[in-house]
């Protein structure tokens, strides 16, 4: 980029903060800087973004091109497959120019079947009622989330909660139907769960404590006071958070608490959601479990006897821990499966599960004592949904009815654009309802591949690729390489129409299936949080050593992506193997790990310790993340380019992590010793000063802001132009 900037990036003041712990003394001269209402910290956040705004504005041509290219792979207007709850279909629908959609249904009486949409035109079905308009509600708002929504047929009446700064609290809006007018907005800062009582003259929400920690469960009377509102639950323990879910039948409450290592399930009657919470089975040390209303009894997803969890019955009328020991195995994991949920109906239940690194449903089959044969759960005829593509990902979706005979599930891949379809409880061939329309796109012009690194240790890692089909491995081609790694949440293949625009540049893009996520089912969480968490950052730099090996990956040409915990893996694996990347994008990065986690004031951090471990009670976990935490090991080496992100309002991580970081990183690193105001290798720092965790609201807003970081990316690795 032949463009230099006018300015020095700034420099924050040094403002000296000692910290010792376990006999070892830390001096932070930035940690300042999370002082949120300070003036100067706000005037430094908006001069990291002046700077940003110089490198990246010359890059705003191709920003728009991949804006553009976006555009040209979306059906702007389109709808969503109708599905059934009670006695109606509910549709979403998206318009050409709209940031937000609009929500509507059509009664069940008025259309019988499945009501058949014309997904290019925004014109209404007859019958069909929108309740409720996200872009309209928009009106006005520089940010703007709808936490959720719900509603209850009898009464005619909606709920729904809105958020307008970013920080994940919402306020609560119930509107009568009937008039569309908003008939009750007394109760402020919810959290996320809304559940109507069965007549609907009450609705359940939950709250956050001080800590931003989901813990408490609310009810309050439709039209009355917010001070009248009852509180039925509060979870005491620091590291547990609360959400509660209507059963699929609608007759209970399930109120889950839960920490990384445990959890506590407790039902309310919704006919009397004021009635006190009956604990199903108990808070067991180290047993995790979720529970299912399955009708006559409960189903149980648990850890107790298998690492992989089981799926087992309970009886309805055994309640507290002793109802642990009463547990019947219906399945067990198979080896290398995780099974993670269930769904049961009348006359089956759907088991999502992990197999072979990727997302499966397994479908049980059900017995009704009125069917003629043995009543109970038949695991002999089990069968699992397929399309058996290498890297298909298939999940439940919108089966809301208690007695339906059918199965609604969406599958995808790196080239399978989202597809809903349906198949018959009892097995047979799916009747796919809708492809996701992407025009311009043919898929016979590229190619998706399921590869395997070898880890240091000699663990197999899974890779998924999609490259332009003319690709050859050999040595040539710019690469971009994601990974996440924590939480055992899994990144499993989907379509994503920004890469495409990565691909059709002749880059090759991967995700690098690290340990600490989900992908491989329990053990590979287990190896990669805790004491093993270095495992996460090696598995990534040896995958990017193998795809350059292999011939997949340019080794002078790779960028590198991750968000959230996936910053943090960004940032320990450019401090363990700084040359192996040419650009890294960091978003909302947790790259200040250890003076977080230090902190039990701060938001989350309590419930994270069963991530991450106490380094206030152990020296050895408190040396252990000291060795891996991004702003503690910086070395004074050449970088990566860096383009680090977040938002101010970011409840999350807080965008001080990567303010710190990026002020660390120009002072410690080689990148900016030329004195250079724009070095070869930049380091840049975008805040959003109204947005949460996932950045800007609304899809053009969003667009914009992923291809402005994707640019950045590809001017580093020499990939701006399409081939």
């Amino acid at each position: 980029m032949t463009f230099q900037a006018a300015s020095l990036p700034p420099v924050p003041a040094k403002k000296p903060i000692k910290r010792t712990h376990h006999g070892d003394t830390v001096v932070d001269n930035f940690d300042w800087l999370r002082e949120k209402e300070s003036q100067e910290v706000l005037d430094h956040l908006h001069a990291e973004n002046a700077y940003a705004d110089e490198i990246l504005t010359p890059l705003h041509g191709l920003r728009d091109r991949i804006v553009a290219e976006v555009k040209s792979h979306t059906q702007e207007t389109d709808s969503s497959v109708p599905y059934r709850d009670g006695d109606f279909w509910y549709i979403s629908r998206t318009r050409e120019g709209d940031n937000y959609p609009r929500f509507s249904r059509i009664s069940v009486a008025h259309s019988p079947e499945l009501p058949q949409l014309d997904a290019a035109s925004d014109e209404l079905l007859d019958g069909e009622e929108v309740f409720l308009d996200a872009q309209a509600l928009a009106a006005g708002c520089e940010f703007f989330q709808i936490g959720g929504f719900t509603i209850n047929e009898p009464a005619n009446l909606l709920a729904y909660s809105v958020d307008t700064t970013g920080g994940e609290v919402f306020d609560l809006r119930i509107v009568d139907l009937s008039t569309g007018r908003v008939i009750d907005d007394a109760v402020k800062n919810v959290a996320y769960g809304l559940d109507f009582s069965v007549d609907g003259s009450k609705i359940v929400y939950a709250k956050n404590d001080a800590a931003w920690r989901q813990c408490e469960i609310w009810v309050h009377t439709v039209g009355a006071d917010a001070a009248t509102d009852r509180l039925i639950y509060r979870e005491n323990d620091e590291k547990y958070t609360t959400y509660a879910a209507a059963s699929r039948g609608g007759e209970a409450l399930l109120i889950h608490a839960e920490s990384h290592a445990g959890c506590e399930v407790f039902t309310v009657p919704l006919a009397d959601p004021d009635t006190t919470p009956v604990s199903v089975a108990g808070r067991v040390a180290d047993v995790e479990y979720s529970v299912e209303h399955a009708g006559d009894h409960y189903l149980v997803i648990h850890n107790r006897d298998h690492v992989g969890f089981s799926l087992a019955r309970q009886e309805l009328n055994v309640t507290g821990a002793a109802a642990q020991d009463t547990w019947v195995e219906i399945m067990a994991p198979q080896k290398g499966e995780r099974i993670e949920a269930v769904d049961a109906f009348k006359g089956h239940a759907a088991v999502t599960m992990r197999a072979a690194g990727l997302p499966a449903i397994r479908v049980l089959p059900r017995a009704l004592p009125e069917s003629g044969s043995e009543s109970g759960w038949h695991t002999g005829d089990a069968w699992d949904i397929s399309h058996g593509g290498e890297l298909d990902a298939v999940y439940l979706a919108h089966n809301r009815n208690w007695d339906s005979d059918t199965i609604r599930y969406t599958l995808e891949s790196l080239l399978t654009p989202t597809t809903v379809a349906e198949v018959a409880a009892t097995g047979g061939q799916p009747n796919i309802l809708k492809v996701t329309e992407v025009p311009n796109f043919e898929r016979s012009n590229y190619v998706e591949k399921r590869l395997w690194a070898t880890a240091k240790d000699g663990t197999q890692v899974p890779i998924s690729l999609m490259a332009r089909a003319d690709v050859q491995p050999d040595g040539t081609n710019p690469g971009f390489l994601y990974g996440y790694g924590s939480y055992e949440v899994p990144i499993d293949p989907s379509f994503n129409v920004l890469w495409l625009s990565l691909v059709d540049r002749g880059v090759v893009v991967a995700i690098a299936h690290v340990r600490g996520g989900g992908e491989m089912g329990r053990e590979w969480y287990l190896d990669g949080k805790l004491a093993n968490k270095k495992n996460s950052f090696s598995d990534f730099v040896d995958s990017a050593h193998f795809l350059t090996n292999e011939g997949w990956f340019d080794g002078d040409r790779i960028a590198a992506e991750g968000r959230s915990a996936g910053g943090l893996l960004m940032g320990a694996m450019v401090n363990l193997s700084p040359a192996t990347f040419r650009a890294v994008l960091a978003g909302v990065p947790f790259v200040d790990a250890l003076t977080t986690i230090l902190d039990p004031t701060l938001p989350l951090t309590v419930g994270e310790w069963e991530e991450w471990g106490n380094p206030l009670e152990s020296a050895e976990i408190y040396q252990y993340m000291k060795e891996y935490s991004p702003y503690e090991n910086i070395k004074h080496e050449k970088y990566p380019a860096i383009l680090a992100t977040t938002s101010l309002n970011d409840i999350r991580v807080f965008y001080v992590e990567p303010a710190k970081w990026v002020a660390r990183l120009r002072e410690e690193t080689t990148n900016y010793e030329s004195g250079a105001a724009l070095p070869e290798r930049p380091i840049a720092f975008k805040c959003e000063m109204v947005a949460g965790h996932g950045g800007r609201s609304g899809r053009y807003a969003r667009w914009e802001q992923r291809a402005e970081e994707y640019a950045f990316l590809l001017d580093q690795i020499g990939a701006t132009e399409l081939e």
